[in-house]
This record gives structure tokens, sequence and C-alpha cells, in this order.
């Protein structure tokens, strides 16, 4: 994974009001597959693996709403940064 941009990296600590390093993201990161964004049980547990790392919960509803918006977006598989600011916005 190339480097994550200090700007989506701020808006993880911004609103996980703790500091995640650029490593502990970049580990999470390394994990996820293209099969990953396809598959709605791998991609729940990735959202709990962020929830997790970041100490913040997310409610069931907000895990339904961010799997539906990365299955309606489309999304790169392999541009985790924009799962990352998708995440954020929820």
């Amino acid at each position: 994974m190339s480097k994550i941009s200090k700007e989506a990296l701020n808006a993880i600590n911004k609103k996980a009001g703790k500091a995640i390093s650029e490593g502990s993201v970049k580990k999470l990161a390394s994990t996820v597959k293209p099969s990953t964004m396809q598959n709605e049980a791998e991609l729940r547990k990735l959202i709990k693996q962020v929830s997790t790392m970041a100490k913040v919960p997310v409610s069931e509803n907000t895990i339904q709403e961010i799997v539906n918006a990365v299955k309606k977006s489309g999304m790169n598989p392999s541009n985790m940064e924009a799962l990352m600011k998708l995440m954020i916005k929820k």
C-alpha cells in the first residue's frame, strides 16, 4: 500500500479522537483484498476491525449503511483511502 495522505490520517485521528498511527492503518489495510469489498461478511469484519482499532463503537445500523454505500459506489477495492474517507463520513 502506498503512503496514506496526511489529510486522510488527520481525518481519521480527528474523527476517532485518538492518535492512530500510519503504521497501524497500513497493517490493517495490508489484510484487505479485492474480494473484501465484494464479500459482505468480510467487509463487515473490516469495518469492525477499524472500529476496534479506533476504539470507536459502530452500531449495526451504521455498519449496514457503510456496506450499502461501498456496494453502491462500486469503489475500487485497491483504494483503501477512499474506503477510510467513506467510513469517516458515517
